[in-house]
């Protein structure tokens, strides 16, 4: 399980970028923010680079 210390569960994704977690779903179903399944429960992980190259892209100004 040591493989899902850099991911971040949907709720804790949802605090970082500051959406609600239907957000993320529905970005998940876009395939704008790919959600990765935890083996056992089945639910949704997020990587926690990913995230942060998001929001980069988000705050970019270029």
């Amino acid at each position: 399980m040591d493989s899902f210390k850099d991911c971040f569960t949907i709720r804790e994704a949802s605090k970082t970028l500051g959406v609600c977690q239907a957000t993320l779903r529905r970005w998940d179903k876009l395939g704008k923010l790919k959600a990765i399944r935890h083996p056992i429960n089945g639910y949704r992980l997020y990587k926690k680079d990913e995230l942060r190259d998001l929001v980069q892209q988000a705050t970019s100004t270029d």
